[in-house]
């Protein structure tokens, strides 16, 4: 009789309603590999995911015939080409639209302020912001943004988020004031800014980073509202749909 694990493994402890055990398990041992792991041991696959080596092993067997993974000559584990095939697949019939706009629609339904997501335009100290996509507000009062439009790169929640996010602030259009560094500071230390008259006097706005699955800054998702109708507890739901974002884009 199988021994009981003293510890929930990973893959139990949030296994798919309705789903296979033994397949979550194995796609635990895929979801263990992180950014820098180039191979992984034996001991390191079955420390991250809580599971018993011999049950590991196992599912190894399976992931590693599947070529979703290969056995090194050194008897560590790395990635296999499947992995690279499945990407290609992914790749080539991806589109961002399909994966930004609904959620930017969820937000604007929530809030009923209009909703942006927002790049960086060109590199170095010469990058403008650009509306890559955007929900209008159903309000007639708001602000007049379309997707396409170039933004001030220094000013505004979105232009704080991506120069806070970026490399360092040195990737500001211009050398940031002390003041500015110290934003820049609160904004990677909660997670998120919020700004009242940055980019106008008139307008308010709220961005959370989206990232990357490999956490780098994809890009910062922005809600824009008339200073009169600015809300905190708007914050919450814009940091909520930034992270539905970050790891798919």
């Amino acid at each position: 009789m199988p021994r009981k694990a003293q510890t929930e493994s990973v893959a139990d402890a949030d296994a798919a309603p309705g789903g296979a055990a033994a397949v979550d398990r194995a796609l635990s041992l895929l979801a263990a590999f992180r950014v820098g792991d180039a191979a992984l041991t034996l001991a390191e696959l079955a420390g991250r995911t809580q599971l018993y080596k011999s049950t590991a092993l196992r599912l190894l067997a399976s992931l590693e015939h599947a070529g979703l993974l290969q056995k090194l000559d050194d008897g560590r584990y790395a990635l296999g080409s499947e992995v690279a095939r499945l990407h290609g697949l992914y790749a080539a019939s991806f589109s961002l639209d399909r994966v930004v706009l609904p959620v930017l629609k969820s937000l604007v339904a929530a809030t009923g302020e209009s909703a942006a997501y927002h790049v960086r335009q060109g590199k170095g100290d010469g990058w403008a912001r650009l509306c890559l996509y955007r929900v209008d507000s159903p309000h007639a009062v708001r602000d007049h943004v379309r997707a396409g439009d170039l933004l001030p790169a220094d000013r505004g929640a979105g232009a704080r988020v991506l120069i806070a996010y970026g490399a360092d602030t040195a990737g500001a259009p211009t050398p940031p004031s002390r003041k500015d560094r110290k934003l820049y500071e609160t904004i990677r230390a909660q997670g998120y800014c919020a700004l009242v008259g940055d980019r106008s006097a008139e307008l308010a706005g709220i961005s959370a980073p989206v990232f990357r699955a490999d956490g780098t800054l994809a890009a910062a998702l922005t809600l824009t509202m008339p200073t009169h109708r600015y809300d905190a507890a708007f914050v919450a739901p814009v940091r909520e749909a930034a992270a539905k974002l970050s790891g798919r884009v």
